[in-house]
């Protein structure tokens, strides 16, 4: 089992969100292992394509990066207090703060290592999850101030997330526009000048050329899958193709079931192949009889259960002459293969779930790009 990741389809993807960003800069999100498409891996491709920044959650993640050899700017914006802070201090990572505990304990460890450490304020305007609250905020502004005067930080950015930007006229959109544009003022009234603002996402990146500001910071849509997919796929390649070599091809005779509990049975003799991937290499036990597989050139409709480490589809009378050894392609972006989305709508989530599935015993492997 492999999934395949083509590094050509992410520049790609990278230049759509430059054309939409204008003047703006773009800071390509790689946390979770770059959705599970290889952080290092597609964090040089953006980087190659224009990308100017990383963005990921914990420092453990941009240490990794740096580790690599990634020298552009990374921001981590999720760890807790007792994180190794002087270990992405050292290595020149962005620190994005949530907290006065936060802040005092990034201000620690930076008095400790004897360096100024980059931190950004990720303020919440309304998602009501990661981000400084509206009381604590006073107090963090006074203590920033402090530390940025003492030298012990420098202050980078303030920056929020949006709750409601795949819906691009919701009313909460603005809300939290005018939430951060009110947090910014407040900061430089406490003499805190952020070097840069940022808000956009990938639906905001691609819709709300107002929510720019100084860098959009795309996740989604860097792997080739519209933020907004009833609205357009605004020319973006998944990246992405999960797919798998057949192990058997056998004929079933009429009457005869398939798979645990013998929910598919044949109603003519008909040539089934055997998908060694299951539940436990990314392929949900939901999806059992319920999606295609591209093989031999066209789709074939899976039948009976998922199990743990095999699926089975329905090859019909087998006139695409499909063998032992073939590729199977659950899901990509080429022309006629099952699209991520379609997984998705089938299992009531949304494709970024689908495309972080893969795992176990899958291989990831990358084709395309300057590596």
């Amino acid at each position: 089992m492999e999934a395949l990741v083509d590094l050509n389809a992410i520049a790609h993807n990278v230049r759509i969100l430059a054309q939409h960003a204008g003047d703006a800069a773009v800071m390509v999100v790689v946390k979770a292992d770059g959705y599970n498409h290889g952080a290092v891996e597609v964090g040089r491709a953006a980087l190659a394509a224009g990308a100017r920044e990383l963005g990921v959650t914990t420092v453990a993640e941009a240490v990794a990066l740096r580790a690599a050899g990634i020298t552009a700017p990374i921001l981590c914006w999720l760890n807790t207090s007792d994180t190794d802070f002087a270990s992405g201090i050292a290595a020149d990572i962005e620190i994005a703060v949530s907290s006065v505990a936060h802040l005092e304990a990034v201000a620690a460890a930076a008095r400790q290592l004897g360096k100024t450490a980059i931190v950004s304020l990720k303020v919440d305007t309304g998602l009501n999850r990661n981000g400084v609250s509206p009381t604590e905020y006073p107090q963090v502004l006074e203590l920033l101030a402090s530390l940025v005067a003492e030298r012990t930080v420098r202050f980078r950015a303030i920056f929020s997330h949006l709750a409601n930007a795949d819906e691009p006229h919701n009313p909460v959109i603005d809300m939290q526009r005018d939430r951060f544009l009110e947090a910014i003022a407040t900061a430089k009234e406490a003499g805190l000048q952020p070097e840069l603002v940022h808000l956009a996402n990938s639906a905001a990146a691609l819709t709300r050329p107002d929510l720019a500001f100084d860098m959009v910071r795309p996740g989604i849509a860097v792997y080739g899958l519209s933020p907004v997919p009833e609205i357009s796929d605004y020319g973006l390649r998944p990246a992405m193709t999960f797919r798998a070599r057949v192990a058997l091809v056998k004929r079933v005779a009429a009457g005869e079931g398939v798979s645990y509990g013998h929910e598919w049975i044949a109603d003519r003799d008909t040539t089934v192949a055997l998908i060694p991937a299951g539940y436990a290499d990314g392929v949900p036990r939901t999806l059992g009889g319920r999606f295609d597989v591209f093989l031999g050139g066209e789709r074939h409709p899976s039948i009976g259960r998922v199990c743990m480490d095999q699926l089975v589809v329905n090859l019909g009378e087998n006139e695409a002459g499909v063998r032992e050894g073939d590729t199977a392609i659950l899901f990509g972006g080429d022309t006629g293969v099952p699209h991520p989305q379609e997984w998705a709508d089938t299992l009531g989530t949304i494709h970024y779930e689908v495309v972080c599935s893969p795992r176990g015993r899958v291989v990831r492997s990358h084709i395309g790009g300057d590596r």
